[in-house]
């Protein structure tokens, strides 16, 4: 398969059910391009592995699975018309990262797992083998997981992920991996699970008892506004049947 890329506009590229996988899970990404193009490739940075073709659809799926360790790497995705040799330029690369190669690390979280709306904290991940990258994830995201790479890792290591400031979309239940920088594509196992609880107070609960205060202010200022006009309305028809 020969490339003349860069002419068309570049598709995008999405992994179902995600960019991160254990072995042996299925694994779908899917090319999708401008009405028009009927011809899309794949092709992945790292390795031997040839790049892939499909013809006569649109926005077409490229399955692959059950995965193992190979599957690991850096993919781009390009797409064409039938009667035209030339090629899109590439979508924007995507990773594919599979976990389960090493032990797993520990995560916690500091001060606790259940904070504040709008307060501070720290995901620690830790790793009792030596590792330079770790990565986080929270169950049912399609983003990659976040990542951090130490500049002096040692055994044990471990990283810091801070949420500054929490708000109600990072409730969810996360898990850490450890990586290599010479294997950066296969993690370790995932930590066990920890849920992160964020609570209504802080800032938001105040904002709610303003809001509260608010209300009661208005309906004893119309209660009073009530009274007033009732009183005068009553003097006025005193007055009038004298």
């Amino acid at each position: 398969m020969t490339f003349s890329p860069g002419v068309h506009r570049q598709p995008s590229l999405s992994a179902q059910p995600g960019p991160l996988l254990l072995p042996g899970d299925s694994l779908t990404l899917q090319c999708h391009s401008e009405p028009g193009f009927d011809r899309f490739a794949l092709t992945k940075d790292e390795g031997p592995t040839p790049p892939q073709g499909l013809h006569g659809q649109h926005s077409p799926n490229f399955t692959l699975g059950p995965v193992n360790f190979t599957h690991g790497g850096r993919y781009r995705c390009y797409s064409g018309r039938n009667l035209s040799y030339v090629w899109s330029a590439p979508s924007t690369p995507l990773d594919i990262l599979i976990a389960g190669k090493y032990r797993k690390p520990s995560l916690s979280a500091q001060p606790g797992r259940s904070m504040p709306w709008g307060a501070n904290v720290t995901l620690q991940c830790r790793s009792e083998v030596r590792a330079d990258t770790f990565h986080l994830h929270r169950e049912g995201s399609l983003d990659p997981p976040q990542q951090l790479r130490l500049q002096d890792p040692a055994a044990p290591s471990q990283a810091n992920f801070t949420i500054s400031p929490v708000t109600w979309g990072h409730n969810g239940t996360y898990r850490c991996y450890s990586s290599c920088s010479s294997s950066p594509f296969q993690l370790s196992q995932p930590s066990d699970p920890l849920e992160l609880v964020v609570s209504a107070q802080g800032p938001q609960r105040s904002l709610h008892m303003l809001t509260g205060v608010s209300v009661t202010l208005v309906l004893l200022l119309s209660l009073l506004l009530f009274l007033l006009l009732h009183h005068k309305h009553r003097s006025k028809g005193k007055t009038s049947g004298e």
